[in-house]
Parts: structure tokens; sequence; C-alpha cells
């Protein structure tokens, strides 16, 4: 009769799938946080005030005619779907989401204010690039585009630079920016096999010598 054969899973292999499973779950939640445009924070932008990192990317895509119109409004469609069924109950129409960002006349707007505010343009770039990217294989992109997000909220906010005189315009940030800096962190993907192999002990390999077993040579 044949023994049934016991399989046990070894403690780095639970340990990396428990890993896997919440750097997946974390960038879907992070892609959620960025699409849908859950409001991070509030800071001048050329079309105004913007509060999320897809509204700042779109507004530098459209002036500078980088990447054609669908994409942009592809990016911007879902956001403004949900925020329209959220306070209005109405969806918004594919043809009036400039006007409803204020991005028709961006291209006569000045450049002056996103290049006063580099480190939030830059971050949301790579904001919204990790999101998308995140899905399919999610890696630090995010992570990198949230400190760039932050540093440049305190670098007005605390340092005052550039100068606002303006408190309708002042630096906000919204407790959901803590939200996604967390989801960002914990959608980097550490392999567990490399951890513990060096945190484990180093073992010696030399093995030590054997007698001979024959006998003297009378």
């Amino acid at each position: 009769m044949a023994t049934p054969v016991v399989t046990s899973r070894s403690p780095s292999s639970s340990k990396s799938s428990w890993t896997k499973n919440i750097s997946s779950i974390a960038a879907r939640i992070y892609f959620l946080l960025i699409i849908f445009q859950v409001p991070l924070f509030r800071v001048t932008c050329r079309s105004g005030v913007c509060t999320t990192p897809i509204h700042v990317t779109s507004s530098q895509l459209v002036a500078s005619e980088v990447f054609p119109v669908p994409i942009i409004k592809g990016l911007l469609y879902p956001g403004a779907a949900l925020n329209g069924l959220i306070n209005n109950r109405t969806v918004p129409s594919w043809n009036s989401l400039f006007d409803l960002y204020n991005l028709t006349t961006i291209k006569e707007a000045s450049a002056v204010t996103d290049l006063q505010r580099l480190e939030v343009l830059a971050g949301s770039y790579f904001s919204v690039a990790g999101a998308l990217v995140g899905i399919l294989k999610p890696g630090r992109m995010s992570i990198f585009g949230s400190l760039l997000v932050i540093w440049g909220l305190v670098k007005e906010g605390i340092l005052g630079k550039p100068v606002n005189t303006d408190p309708a315009k002042a630096v906000y940030v919204y407790p959901t920016m803590v939200f996604a800096m967390i989801c960002a962190f914990s959608s980097v993907k550490y392999d567990m096999k490399k951890v513990t192999a060096r945190s484990a002990p180093v073992r010696s390999t030399a093995k030590p010598l054997k007698s001979s077993s024959k006998s003297k040579l009378k």
C-alpha cells in the first residue's frame, strides 16, 4: 500500500508569497487613487488649482502637445466620471473634459507656475507612470514620484518657495496623501530569499580530514 507523501512549505516561500500579495494589492489601490483622481494635495498649477497628479500632468501635456489629445482625455475621464456621479449624478461628456479641467486655453497660460514647482510636476509624472506600470509590475517609480511631490509641497509650504500671497491658493496636503505614500511603499517587492540569505550566519564549508582506515605497512 502506497504511503501518502506529505509536502510542507518552507517559511521563506510563504513569506515571499505573502509579500507578493501585499505589493500587488498596494499597487492596485495606488492605481485607483491616481486614476480616479482622489484629492491628494492642493497646489497652484498652469490650469489654476490642481489637486491630483493626473491634473498636474494633463495640464503640462496639453500645453506641450507631447501626447495626443485622446490619450490625455483617457487619463482624465475615469476621475471625471466618478466625480460627476458623486457630485451631480451625471457623467460628463468626452468633449467637455477640457472645459471641466480648465484646459481649453492652457497653451496661453504662463509656464512660470510650472517652472516654480518642478518637483511637484516631475513627481506627478512619476506618480501617474508608476500607477500605470505598477498594475503589470510594481516598482519604485511610485515611491520616487510621491517623495518628489512631498518635497515640492514642503518646500513651498514651509520654506515659502515660491512666495504665495493668496490664501485661496495656499498649499494644502490632504490626509489621503499619507495613505497614498503607504501604498507606494508597500507596492515595492522585496525578495525574502535574498534578505534571509544576507541575514543568515556564514557557515564553514571546509570538511575535517578523515583518518585513513588502512592499516600500517608491516
